[in-house]
């Protein structure tokens, strides 16, 4: 693979990781699907506790686009509690597969 970090934390995410996992999204301002994207990162955020969800607009932090290969927004990253990438999907994610990411990460 590339030059990828092998974990994200707060100093590169700008934003807290959650306890016990972290939704990463990217996403554009003319998004379409990033805003669906948004409400079901929250929404499954707020029903599992120490789950974060954080937001990055890909046009203000084009290095981090650049170093984690983000080609498409939304995309949605799934990190464990020491900001390890579990899972990396493109497009609007189901509320149900969001959920079966997490379990993976917790």
């Amino acid at each position: 693979m590339s030059g990828q970090p092998d974990a994200l934390g707060a100093e590169v995410l700008g934003a807290p990781l959650g306890e016990r996992a972290t939704l990463v999204q990217f996403s554009t301002a003319f998004c379409q699907p990033c805003r669906a994207t948004r409400r079901t990162l929250s929404e499954v955020a707020g029903m599992i506790e120490g789950v974060g969800h954080v937001e990055i607009d890909a046009e203000e932090r084009l290095d981090l686009v650049r170093a984690m290969e983000i080609v498409r927004t939304p995309t949605v990253l799934v990190l464990d509690r020491a900001g390890r990438i579990v899972v990396r999907a493109s497009g609007q994610p189901r509320r149900a597969d969001v959920i079966a990411a997490l379990g993976r990460a917790v």
